[in-house]
Protein backbone atom coordinates (compact mmCIF):
# COMPACT_ATOMS: atom_id res chain seq x y z
CA UNK A 1 0.00 0.00 0.00
CA UNK A 2 1.37 3.35 -0.97
CA UNK A 3 0.77 6.31 1.32
CA UNK A 4 1.34 9.88 0.29
CA UNK A 5 0.41 13.29 1.65
CA UNK A 6 -1.91 15.48 -0.43
CA UNK A 7 -3.92 18.62 0.20
CA UNK A 8 -7.69 18.11 0.27
CA UNK A 9 -10.66 20.46 0.33
CA UNK A 10 -13.03 19.15 2.99
CA UNK A 11 -16.68 20.19 3.14
CA UNK A 12 -18.17 19.58 6.59
CA UNK A 13 -21.56 21.22 6.08
CA UNK A 14 -23.79 22.72 3.38
CA UNK A 15 -22.41 26.26 3.70
CA UNK A 16 -20.22 26.01 0.63
CA UNK A 17 -17.09 26.69 2.70
CA UNK A 18 -14.31 24.13 2.44
CA UNK A 19 -11.26 23.63 4.63
CA UNK A 20 -7.87 22.99 3.03
CA UNK A 21 -5.91 20.46 5.07
CA UNK A 22 -3.14 17.94 4.40
CA UNK A 23 -4.37 14.33 4.42
CA UNK A 24 -2.98 10.86 3.70
CA UNK A 25 -4.00 9.20 0.44
CA UNK A 26 -3.67 5.42 -0.02
CA UNK A 27 -4.83 2.91 -2.62
CA UNK A 28 -8.13 2.76 -0.75
CA UNK A 29 -8.60 6.51 -0.81
CA UNK A 30 -8.23 9.22 1.83
CA UNK A 31 -7.83 7.89 5.38
CA UNK A 32 -10.93 9.33 7.02
CA UNK A 33 -9.71 8.93 10.62
CA UNK A 34 -6.50 10.82 9.80
CA UNK A 35 -8.44 13.59 8.05
CA UNK A 36 -10.69 13.96 11.11
CA UNK A 37 -7.65 14.04 13.37
CA UNK A 38 -6.01 16.76 11.27
CA UNK A 39 -9.20 18.83 11.39
CA UNK A 40 -9.18 18.46 15.18
CA UNK A 41 -5.54 19.58 15.41
CA UNK A 42 -6.21 22.57 13.16
CA UNK A 43 -9.29 23.53 15.19
CA UNK A 44 -7.10 23.61 18.32
CA UNK A 45 -4.58 25.96 16.75
CA UNK A 46 -1.83 23.45 15.94
CA UNK A 47 0.52 24.86 13.29
CA UNK A 48 0.76 23.42 9.79
CA UNK A 49 4.39 22.37 10.33
CA UNK A 50 3.42 20.37 13.44
CA UNK A 51 0.48 18.77 11.64
CA UNK A 52 2.82 17.70 8.83
CA UNK A 53 5.12 16.07 11.39
CA UNK A 54 2.17 14.09 12.75
CA UNK A 55 1.35 12.91 9.22
CA UNK A 56 4.96 11.91 8.64
CA UNK A 57 4.82 9.67 11.74
CA UNK A 58 1.54 8.10 10.64
CA UNK A 59 2.86 7.39 7.14
CA UNK A 60 5.94 5.69 8.57
CA UNK A 61 3.70 3.41 10.62
CA UNK A 62 1.55 2.65 7.56
CA UNK A 63 4.67 1.72 5.57
CA UNK A 64 5.87 -0.56 8.38
CA UNK A 65 2.49 -2.26 8.73
CA UNK A 66 2.25 -2.84 4.99
CA UNK A 67 5.74 -4.36 4.86
CA UNK A 68 4.98 -6.71 7.78
CA UNK A 69 1.49 -8.05 7.09
CA UNK A 70 0.58 -11.00 9.28
CA UNK A 71 3.74 -10.74 11.38
CA UNK A 72 2.19 -9.60 14.66
CA UNK A 73 -0.60 -10.94 16.90
CA UNK A 74 -1.45 -7.65 18.63
CA UNK A 75 -0.96 -3.92 17.99
CA UNK A 76 1.21 -3.37 21.08
CA UNK A 77 3.78 -5.91 19.85
CA UNK A 78 3.75 -4.39 16.37
CA UNK A 79 4.31 -0.88 17.74
CA UNK A 80 7.14 -2.12 19.94
CA UNK A 81 8.98 -3.63 16.95
CA UNK A 82 8.21 -0.54 14.86
CA UNK A 83 10.00 1.64 17.43
CA UNK A 84 12.95 -0.78 17.51
CA UNK A 85 13.30 -0.47 13.72
CA UNK A 86 13.22 3.31 13.92
CA UNK A 87 16.24 3.09 16.20
CA UNK A 88 18.08 0.33 14.32
CA UNK A 89 17.03 0.88 10.73
CA UNK A 90 15.83 -2.03 8.58
CA UNK A 91 18.98 -2.85 6.62
CA UNK A 92 20.84 -5.97 7.74
CA UNK A 93 24.61 -6.39 8.05
CA UNK A 94 24.66 -7.85 4.52
CA UNK A 95 23.21 -4.58 3.19
CA UNK A 96 19.88 -6.18 2.30
CA UNK A 97 16.36 -5.43 3.48
CA UNK A 98 13.73 -8.03 2.52
CA UNK A 99 10.99 -5.70 3.79
CA UNK A 100 11.87 -3.17 1.12
CA UNK A 101 11.74 -0.27 3.60
CA UNK A 102 15.48 0.47 3.68
CA UNK A 103 15.22 2.76 6.69
CA UNK A 104 18.39 4.14 8.17
CA UNK A 105 18.66 4.55 11.97
CA UNK A 106 16.84 7.66 13.19
CA UNK A 107 18.10 10.06 15.85
CA UNK A 108 16.87 9.54 19.41
CA UNK A 109 14.98 12.83 19.40
CA UNK A 110 13.29 11.97 16.08
CA UNK A 111 12.13 8.60 17.40
CA UNK A 112 10.77 10.27 20.53
CA UNK A 113 8.77 12.65 18.34
CA UNK A 114 7.31 9.77 16.31
CA UNK A 115 6.35 7.89 19.49
CA UNK A 116 4.62 10.96 20.91
CA UNK A 117 2.79 11.75 17.66
CA UNK A 118 1.55 8.20 17.19
CA UNK A 119 0.58 7.83 20.86
CA UNK A 120 -1.54 10.99 20.62
CA UNK A 121 -3.11 9.91 17.33
CA UNK A 122 -4.01 6.36 18.38
CA UNK A 123 -5.34 7.59 21.73
CA UNK A 124 -7.59 10.00 19.85
CA UNK A 125 -8.76 7.19 17.54
CA UNK A 126 -9.41 4.99 20.58
CA UNK A 127 -11.42 7.73 22.30
CA UNK A 128 -13.58 7.94 19.17
CA UNK A 129 -14.22 4.19 19.39
CA UNK A 130 -12.43 3.53 16.09
CA UNK A 131 -9.53 1.41 17.32
CA UNK A 132 -7.13 0.55 20.12
CA UNK A 133 -4.27 2.70 21.45
CA UNK A 134 -0.84 1.39 20.48
CA UNK A 135 1.06 2.78 23.45
CA UNK A 136 -0.95 1.84 26.50
CA UNK A 137 -0.45 2.98 30.09
CA UNK A 138 1.18 0.76 32.71
CA UNK A 139 2.15 1.18 36.35
CA UNK A 140 5.09 3.58 36.54
CA UNK A 141 8.36 2.54 38.13
CA UNK A 142 9.47 4.38 41.26
CA UNK A 143 11.96 6.38 39.16
CA UNK A 144 9.34 7.31 36.55
CA UNK A 145 6.88 8.29 39.27
CA UNK A 146 9.41 10.69 40.81
CA UNK A 147 10.17 12.25 37.41
CA UNK A 148 6.46 12.71 36.65
CA UNK A 149 5.85 14.15 40.10
CA UNK A 150 8.64 16.70 39.47
CA UNK A 151 7.05 17.61 36.13
CA UNK A 152 3.62 17.97 37.79
CA UNK A 153 5.12 20.19 40.51
CA UNK A 154 6.92 22.41 37.97
CA UNK A 155 3.74 22.88 35.90
CA UNK A 156 1.84 23.99 39.00
CA UNK A 157 4.62 26.32 40.14
CA UNK A 158 4.57 28.12 36.78
CA UNK A 159 0.80 28.12 36.30
CA UNK A 160 -0.52 31.67 36.57
CA UNK A 161 -3.97 30.38 37.54
CA UNK A 162 -2.62 27.54 39.67
CA UNK A 163 -4.09 29.01 42.87
CA UNK A 164 -7.63 28.23 41.72
CA UNK A 165 -6.91 24.67 40.57
CA UNK A 166 -7.00 21.34 42.34
CA UNK A 167 -3.54 20.83 43.89
CA UNK A 168 -3.95 17.11 44.58
CA UNK A 169 -1.50 14.86 42.77
CA UNK A 170 -3.10 13.50 39.61
CA UNK A 171 -3.39 9.70 39.49
CA UNK A 172 -1.67 9.66 36.08
CA UNK A 173 1.59 10.46 37.88
CA UNK A 174 1.60 6.81 38.92
CA UNK A 175 1.15 5.62 35.33
CA UNK A 176 3.63 5.55 32.44
CA UNK A 177 3.56 4.68 28.76
CA UNK A 178 4.60 1.15 27.84
CA UNK A 179 6.99 2.58 25.26
CA UNK A 180 8.55 5.94 26.02
CA UNK A 181 11.75 5.69 23.95
CA UNK A 182 15.33 6.29 24.94
CA UNK A 183 16.37 9.38 26.85
CA UNK A 184 17.81 11.91 24.36
CA UNK A 185 21.27 13.32 24.87
CA UNK A 186 21.07 16.37 27.12
CA UNK A 187 22.06 19.54 25.30
CA UNK A 188 23.26 22.85 26.58
CA UNK A 189 21.33 26.00 25.76
CA UNK A 190 21.88 27.15 22.19
CA UNK A 191 24.39 29.99 21.91
CA UNK A 192 22.33 31.69 19.19
CA UNK A 193 24.57 31.32 16.15
CA UNK A 194 24.27 34.75 14.55
CA UNK A 195 24.93 36.06 11.07
CA UNK A 196 28.54 37.35 11.09
CA UNK A 197 28.42 41.10 11.71
CA UNK A 198 31.51 41.70 9.58
CA UNK A 199 29.76 40.22 6.52
CA UNK A 200 26.53 42.21 6.76
CA UNK A 201 27.52 45.34 4.85
CA UNK A 202 28.96 43.37 1.92
CA UNK A 203 25.91 41.11 1.85
CA UNK A 204 23.52 44.09 1.97
CA UNK A 205 25.28 46.11 -0.74
CA UNK A 206 26.70 43.45 -3.05
CA UNK A 207 24.84 40.29 -2.11
CA UNK A 208 21.12 41.01 -2.14
CA UNK A 209 21.92 44.44 -3.54
CA UNK A 210 23.75 42.82 -6.45
CA UNK A 211 20.58 41.45 -8.06
CA UNK A 212 20.24 42.46 -11.72
CA UNK A 213 16.62 43.56 -11.32
CA UNK A 214 16.53 46.72 -9.13
CA UNK A 215 13.01 45.83 -7.98
CA UNK A 216 14.29 42.53 -6.61
CA UNK A 217 17.24 44.22 -4.92
CA UNK A 218 15.00 46.78 -3.21
CA UNK A 219 12.46 44.19 -2.07
CA UNK A 220 15.04 41.82 -0.62
CA UNK A 221 17.00 44.60 1.08
CA UNK A 222 13.81 45.80 2.78
CA UNK A 223 13.14 42.28 4.06
CA UNK A 224 16.75 42.04 5.22
CA UNK A 225 16.35 45.28 7.18
CA UNK A 226 13.30 43.84 8.92
CA UNK A 227 15.04 40.60 9.96
CA UNK A 228 18.49 42.07 10.69
CA UNK A 229 17.65 45.58 11.84
CA UNK A 230 14.41 44.82 13.70
CA UNK A 231 14.80 41.13 14.53
CA UNK A 232 11.64 39.86 12.83
CA UNK A 233 11.33 36.25 11.74
CA UNK A 234 11.31 35.98 7.95
CA UNK A 235 7.70 34.68 7.92
CA UNK A 236 6.64 37.77 9.87
CA UNK A 237 8.49 40.11 7.51
CA UNK A 238 6.77 38.56 4.49
CA UNK A 239 3.36 39.26 6.07
CA UNK A 240 3.84 43.04 5.86
CA UNK A 241 0.97 44.88 4.13
CA UNK A 242 1.41 48.04 2.08
CA UNK A 243 -0.88 49.86 4.53
CA UNK A 244 1.35 49.23 7.55
CA UNK A 245 4.42 51.42 7.06
CA UNK A 246 4.13 54.99 8.34
CA UNK A 247 6.28 58.08 8.68
CA UNK A 248 7.38 58.74 12.24
CA UNK A 249 5.65 62.00 13.31
CA UNK A 250 8.81 63.02 15.18
CA UNK A 251 11.01 62.38 12.13
CA UNK A 252 9.33 61.76 8.74
CA UNK A 253 12.53 60.16 7.43
CA UNK A 254 12.14 57.32 9.93
CA UNK A 255 9.76 54.43 9.34
CA UNK A 256 7.22 53.01 11.75
CA UNK A 257 6.54 49.40 10.68
CA UNK A 258 3.75 47.22 12.03
CA UNK A 259 3.13 43.60 11.15
CA UNK A 260 -0.33 42.29 11.99
CA UNK A 261 -1.60 38.83 12.86
CA UNK A 262 -3.93 38.02 9.98
CA UNK A 263 -6.39 36.00 12.05
CA UNK A 264 -7.10 38.42 14.87
CA UNK A 265 -5.42 41.69 13.86
CA UNK A 266 -7.57 44.75 13.20
CA UNK A 267 -8.26 45.60 9.56
CA UNK A 268 -6.65 48.77 8.15
CA UNK A 269 -8.18 52.22 7.91
CA UNK A 270 -11.09 51.48 10.25
CA UNK A 271 -12.63 48.93 7.88
CA UNK A 272 -15.36 46.61 9.13
CA UNK A 273 -17.55 44.06 7.41
CA UNK A 274 -21.25 44.41 6.76
CA UNK A 275 -21.82 42.58 10.04
CA UNK A 276 -19.38 44.80 11.92
CA UNK A 277 -16.45 42.38 12.06
CA UNK A 278 -13.10 44.24 12.05
CA UNK A 279 -10.55 41.43 11.73
CA UNK A 280 -8.03 41.10 8.94
CA UNK A 281 -9.34 37.64 8.16
CA UNK A 282 -12.77 39.13 7.38
CA UNK A 283 -11.10 41.95 5.42
CA UNK A 284 -9.17 39.48 3.23
CA UNK A 285 -12.31 37.44 2.61
CA UNK A 286 -14.63 40.33 1.67
CA UNK A 287 -12.18 42.56 -0.19
CA UNK A 288 -9.94 40.02 -1.94
CA UNK A 289 -11.62 36.61 -1.60
CA UNK A 290 -8.48 35.31 0.12
CA UNK A 291 -7.71 33.31 3.23
CA UNK A 292 -4.98 34.39 5.68
CA UNK A 293 -1.62 32.94 4.68
CA UNK A 294 -1.43 31.26 8.08
CA UNK A 295 -4.32 29.02 6.95
CA UNK A 296 -3.06 28.36 3.42
CA UNK A 297 -1.29 25.18 2.31
CA UNK A 298 1.97 24.61 0.46
CA UNK A 299 4.34 27.43 -0.49
CA UNK A 300 1.67 30.08 0.11
CA UNK A 301 1.63 29.33 3.84
CA UNK A 302 3.36 31.64 6.32
CA UNK A 303 3.51 30.73 9.99
CA UNK A 304 3.01 33.02 12.97
CA UNK A 305 5.08 32.02 15.99
CA UNK A 306 4.75 35.04 18.25
CA UNK A 307 2.20 34.66 21.06
CA UNK A 308 2.45 38.25 22.25
CA UNK A 309 1.33 41.35 20.35
CA UNK A 310 2.55 44.89 21.03
CA UNK A 311 -0.95 46.36 20.85
CA UNK A 312 -4.58 45.36 21.34
CA UNK A 313 -5.02 45.73 17.56
CA UNK A 314 -2.85 42.62 17.14
CA UNK A 315 0.39 43.84 15.62
CA UNK A 316 4.14 43.56 16.21
CA UNK A 317 6.03 46.85 15.92
CA UNK A 318 9.52 47.07 14.49
CA UNK A 319 12.13 48.29 16.99
CA UNK A 320 15.08 49.05 14.74
CA UNK A 321 18.52 48.83 16.36
CA UNK A 322 20.60 50.80 15.70
CA UNK A 323 17.80 53.25 14.92
CA UNK A 324 19.48 54.46 11.75
CA UNK A 325 18.04 51.32 10.16
CA UNK A 326 14.60 52.99 10.41
CA UNK A 327 15.82 55.83 8.16
CA UNK A 328 17.38 53.45 5.66
CA UNK A 329 14.15 51.46 5.56
CA UNK A 330 12.02 54.54 4.85
CA UNK A 331 14.36 55.69 2.10
CA UNK A 332 14.16 52.32 0.32
CA UNK A 333 10.43 51.94 1.01
CA UNK A 334 9.55 55.12 -0.87
CA UNK A 335 11.43 53.87 -3.93
CA UNK A 336 10.01 50.37 -3.68
CA UNK A 337 6.39 51.59 -3.56
CA UNK A 338 6.79 53.04 -7.07
CA UNK A 339 7.65 49.56 -8.40
CA UNK A 340 4.95 47.90 -6.29
CA UNK A 341 2.29 50.32 -7.56
CA UNK A 342 3.19 49.61 -11.19
CA UNK A 343 2.16 45.95 -10.85
CA UNK A 344 -1.48 44.91 -10.65
CA UNK A 345 -2.00 42.99 -7.40
CA UNK A 346 -5.20 41.58 -6.00
CA UNK A 347 -3.91 41.41 -2.44
CA UNK A 348 -2.49 43.80 0.21
CA UNK A 349 0.96 42.21 0.69
CA UNK A 350 3.91 44.56 0.34
CA UNK A 351 6.44 42.09 -0.99
CA UNK A 352 5.59 40.54 -4.34
CA UNK A 353 7.20 38.40 -7.01
CA UNK A 354 8.76 40.16 -9.99
CA UNK A 355 9.31 36.88 -11.84
CA UNK A 356 7.34 37.07 -15.11
CA UNK A 357 5.75 33.68 -14.33
CA UNK A 358 4.33 34.83 -11.01
CA UNK A 359 4.32 38.61 -11.46
CA UNK A 360 2.37 40.34 -8.71
CA UNK A 361 1.82 37.25 -6.57
CA UNK A 362 2.71 37.49 -2.87
CA UNK A 363 6.37 36.72 -2.27
CA UNK A 364 6.78 33.19 -0.89
CA UNK A 365 9.00 31.76 1.82
CA UNK A 366 10.82 29.47 -0.63
CA UNK A 367 11.37 32.22 -3.19
CA UNK A 368 12.98 34.45 -0.57
CA UNK A 369 15.21 31.60 0.61
CA UNK A 370 16.43 31.07 -2.96
CA UNK A 371 17.07 34.78 -3.48
CA UNK A 372 18.87 34.95 -0.12
CA UNK A 373 21.13 32.02 -1.04
CA UNK A 374 21.92 33.61 -4.41
CA UNK A 375 22.89 36.82 -2.60
CA UNK A 376 25.31 34.94 -0.36
CA UNK A 377 26.94 33.30 -3.36
CA UNK A 378 27.45 36.68 -5.04
CA UNK A 379 29.89 37.57 -2.25
CA UNK A 380 31.55 34.17 -2.17
CA UNK A 381 29.63 32.60 0.73
CA UNK A 382 27.62 29.40 0.87
CA UNK A 383 24.39 29.14 2.91
CA UNK A 384 25.25 27.43 6.19
CA UNK A 385 22.94 27.56 9.20
CA UNK A 386 25.62 26.23 11.57
CA UNK A 387 27.67 29.43 11.14
CA UNK A 388 24.72 31.82 10.97
CA UNK A 389 24.60 32.17 7.19
CA UNK A 390 20.85 31.83 6.90
CA UNK A 391 17.90 34.23 7.32
CA UNK A 392 17.21 33.32 10.96
CA UNK A 393 20.84 34.12 11.81
CA UNK A 394 19.94 37.81 11.45
CA UNK A 395 17.38 37.61 14.27
CA UNK A 396 20.10 36.08 16.43
CA UNK A 397 22.47 38.86 15.39
CA UNK A 398 19.83 41.40 16.45
CA UNK A 399 19.41 39.73 19.84
CA UNK A 400 23.17 39.57 20.31
CA UNK A 401 23.55 43.27 19.51
CA UNK A 402 20.94 44.17 22.11
CA UNK A 403 22.67 41.98 24.69
CA UNK A 404 26.19 43.25 23.92
CA UNK A 405 24.93 46.85 24.13
CA UNK A 406 23.71 46.20 27.67
CA UNK A 407 20.03 46.76 26.85
CA UNK A 408 17.80 45.90 29.84
CA UNK A 409 16.35 42.35 29.63
CA UNK A 410 12.77 43.66 29.79
CA UNK A 411 13.48 45.95 26.82
CA UNK A 412 15.08 43.04 24.94
CA UNK A 413 11.95 40.98 25.62
CA UNK A 414 9.83 43.75 24.09
CA UNK A 415 12.12 44.16 21.07
CA UNK A 416 12.15 40.43 20.31
CA UNK A 417 8.40 40.09 20.97
CA UNK A 418 8.95 37.27 23.46
CA UNK A 419 6.15 36.21 25.78
CA UNK A 420 8.58 35.09 28.49
CA UNK A 421 11.78 36.79 29.61
CA UNK A 422 13.36 33.31 29.69
CA UNK A 423 13.07 33.06 25.90
CA UNK A 424 16.05 35.37 25.43
CA UNK A 425 18.44 33.02 27.24
CA UNK A 426 19.90 32.00 23.86
CA UNK A 427 21.12 35.57 23.35
CA UNK A 428 22.74 35.82 26.77
CA UNK A 429 24.58 32.49 26.70
CA UNK A 430 28.27 33.03 25.86
CA UNK A 431 29.19 31.81 22.40
CA UNK A 432 31.96 29.25 21.87
CA UNK A 433 34.18 32.04 20.55
CA UNK A 434 33.64 34.12 23.69
CA UNK A 435 34.38 31.14 25.94
CA UNK A 436 37.67 30.54 24.12
CA UNK A 437 38.52 34.24 24.32
CA UNK A 438 37.78 34.34 28.06
CA UNK A 439 39.91 31.26 28.75
CA UNK A 440 42.75 32.69 26.67
CA UNK A 441 42.69 35.93 28.67
CA UNK A 442 42.51 33.97 31.93
CA UNK A 443 45.53 31.90 30.89
CA UNK A 444 47.52 35.06 30.18
CA UNK A 445 46.59 36.52 33.55
CA UNK A 446 47.60 33.28 35.24
CA UNK A 447 51.02 33.37 33.60
CA UNK A 448 51.54 37.02 34.53
CA UNK A 449 50.87 36.39 38.23
CA UNK A 450 53.36 36.32 41.06
CA UNK A 451 54.05 32.68 40.36
CA UNK A 452 54.79 33.33 36.67
CA UNK A 453 58.08 31.49 36.54
CA UNK A 454 56.68 28.37 38.15
CA UNK A 455 53.60 28.50 35.94
CA UNK A 456 55.67 28.86 32.79
CA UNK A 457 57.72 25.84 33.76
CA UNK A 458 54.61 23.75 34.29
CA UNK A 459 53.56 24.56 30.71
CA UNK A 460 56.93 23.69 29.18
CA UNK A 461 55.69 21.51 26.30
CA UNK A 462 59.12 20.03 25.63
CA UNK A 463 59.22 18.62 29.15
CA UNK A 464 55.58 17.57 29.13
CA UNK A 465 55.89 15.51 25.95
CA UNK A 466 58.70 13.40 27.39
CA UNK A 467 56.20 11.46 29.51
CA UNK A 468 52.62 10.23 29.51
CA UNK A 469 51.94 9.91 25.77
CA UNK A 470 52.27 6.12 25.42
CA UNK A 471 48.60 5.74 24.55
CA UNK A 472 48.70 8.44 21.85
CA UNK A 473 52.16 7.83 20.41
CA UNK A 474 53.23 4.31 21.52
CA UNK A 475 56.11 4.15 19.04
CA UNK A 476 57.57 7.46 20.21
CA UNK A 477 57.51 9.08 16.75
CA UNK A 478 56.80 12.56 18.11
CA UNK A 479 57.02 12.28 21.92
CA UNK A 480 59.41 10.93 24.53
CA UNK A 481 62.99 11.97 25.37
CA UNK A 482 64.21 10.91 21.92
CA UNK A 483 61.41 11.25 19.32
CA UNK A 484 62.04 9.31 16.12
CA UNK A 485 60.44 11.78 13.69
CA UNK A 486 61.45 15.43 13.64
CA UNK A 487 62.13 17.80 16.46
CA UNK A 488 59.69 19.09 19.00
Amino acid sequence: MFATKVTAKIAQDSSGVTTDVPVILTEEGVLASVADYVLNLQLNGISLSTINKHLQSIMLLIEFMDANKGMFDNPEEMFSVFVRRLYSGTVGEDGLDPSGLYWIPAATGTVARHISNLTNFTNWVSDKGLGKPLNTLRTATHHEERIQYAAWFRRNQNDFLGHIKDKSINTTVKRARSIKGRTPLAKTDDDAIAFPTGKFEDFYLNGLGGAKDPRVALRDKLILLLVHGAGFRRSEALLLWVTDVFEDPADPDRAIVRIYNELDGTAPEGWKSRKGIKTRKAYLQEKYGRSPRQEMQGTKNLGWKSRLADHKDGYLEAYFFPQDFARVFMSLWRKYLIYRASVECHHPYAFISFDSRYLGNPYTFNAFNQSYAAGLRRIGLEPNKTVGLDPHGHRHNYGRRLTDAGVDPLIRKKCLHHKSIESQVVYTMPSSAKVSQALSQASQQLQLGSDAAKTAASFDWKTLTEHGFDDLDPDGHFTGKNPRLGKR
